[in-house]
C-alpha cells in the first residue's frame, strides 16, 4: 500500500512524467514509480480533479486512456513559463549550490547551468543565498554515494546496523538499485557475506566506501517484487501468535499480520511471521503488559526467560 507521505511526491512528478512520454503504457509507468499499476491507476484518478481553481472546463487535468496507454489532453497550464517569487529563487538558489558541492555528483555540469541561469534571473536573492549555510542529513549524503557507485556500476563497502540483531556489521555489496518503500528509502543489493539479495536500509547505513572494483551481482539475483512491501514472510519463518491489549493494537497495523481476531475479554489476537525471534522478543518485552506471547512454546520460554533475567537486574 502507498502511503500518503510517498504519494504526493509521486503525483507532483506523474504529469511532468506524462507530458515526456506521451502514450505510455500504464503498467511501465507504474515500473518507471516502483508502485503497483492498480496504485498508479488510483493515482490517474485523482489527477482528474486537480487543477486550477475554477474547477471548470479547462481548469482541470485531462487524461486520454486509450486500450493500456495513457496522455495529457490538458495540462492545467503546467507547461507555462515559470516566474518565482523572490523567497522561491532564494530557496532554490541554495539548494542547488548545495547539490553542487555535493561528492561524486555524477552531472555536475547540469547542476551549474541550471544553477547559472536561476542565479542570472534571481538578481537579488543570489548575495542573500551567500549568507545560508546547508547542513546536509546523513541520509542524503549515503544517497549521494550509492547513486554515485550505481552510476558508476561499482562495489561498495557498507558499515550498516542491524537493527533485529542491535549490532553495526561491516559488509561488501553489488549495489543493483535505489527503492522507496514504506516511507523509506532502501538500497538493494548483492550482499557477499549472506551470497543472497539483500534490502538495506539507508538511515541505517553509518558509513559508505566506493570500492575500486566493479559491482557484479550474479546473473540470476533478480530484483524483488515491492507490491507487497518491504518485508514479504516466508514460509519457513516461525508463526508467531500475540495477544494485544488496546496499547498494543499498533502491532496489528504496522506489522504484516497474517490473522488478527478480537476475543472476548477485549484483546487482539493476531499471529504473524517473524525471520529472526529476537526481533519478537525485544517487540514484546517493550509493550510489557500490552502484549502476551501465546506460541509458539520455545518463544513464550525465551521471552519468560529474558523477563526474569531483566527483572532480577533491578532486585
Amino acid at each position: 500500500m502507498s502511503g500518503s507521505g510517498d504519494r504526493l511526491p509521486r503525483l507532483l512528478a506523474l504529469l511532468p512524467y506524462l507530458l515526456a512520454h506521451p502514450g505510455v503504457r500504464v503498467g511501465e509507468a507504474a515500473d518507471d514509480f516502483g508502485v503497483p499499476e492498480p496504485q498508479l491507476r488510483r493515482d490517474l484518478q485523482l489527477l482528474w480533479m486537480c487543477g486550477l481553481p475554477g474547477h471548470g472546463p479547462g481548469d482541470l487535468i485531462d487524461l486520454s486512456f486509450e486500450g493500456d496507454t495513457v496522455s495529457v489532453g490538458h495540462d492545467a497550464g503546467l507547461a507555462r513559463p515559470l516566474r518565482l517569487t523572490t523567497d522561491e529563487a532564494l530557496a532554490l538558489v541554495v539548494a542547488l549550490r548545495t547539490l553542487a558541492d555535493q561528492p561524486r555528483l555524477t552531472d555536475r555540469g547540469a547542476v551549474e547551468r541550471a544553477l547559472a541561469k536561476v542565479e542570472s534571473a534571481a538578481g537579488g536573492a543570489v548575495e542573500a543565498a551567500s549568507a545560508v549555510a546547508v547542513a546536509v542529513e546523513p541520509t542524503d549524503r549515503v544517497l549521494a554515494q550509492l547513486r554515485g557507485a550505481l552510476d558508476q556500476r561499482r562495489a561498495v563497502h557498507l558499515t550498516y546496523y542491524v537493527a533485529a540483531r542491535d549490532e553495526t556489521t561491516e559488509r561488501d555489496v553489488d549495489p543493483v538499485r535505489l527503492r522507496w518503500a514504506d516511507g523509506r528509502w532502501y538500497l538493494e543489493a548483492w550482499c557477499r557475506s549472506v551470497g543472497a539479495m539483500r534490502f538495506f536500509r539507508i538511515d541505517r547505513v553509518d558509513a559508505v566506501e566506493i570500492l575500486d572494483e566493479p559491482s557484479t551481482p550474479p546473473a540470476d539475483a533478480v530484483p524483488r517484487d515491492l507490491s507487497e512491501g518491504i518485508y514479504q514472510p516466508a514460509p519457513e519463518h516461525p508463526l508467531v501468535t500475540l495477544r494485544l491489549d488496546q496499547p498494543g493494537r499498533w502491532v496489528a497495523d504496522y506489522y504484516q499480520c497474517e490473522t488478527a481476531s478480537p476475543l472476548p475479554d477485549g484483546r487482539l489476537e493476531v499471529t504473524l511471521r517473524a525471520a529472526d525471534p529476537a526481533w519478537i522478543r525485544r517487540l514484546v518485552l517493550g509493550l510489557g503488559p500490552a502484549a502476551e506471547v501465546v506460541g509458539p512454546a520455545w518463544l513464550v520460554e525465551q521471552v519468560r526467560a529474558e523477563a526474569t533475567e531483566a527483572l532480577a537486574a533491578y532486585g
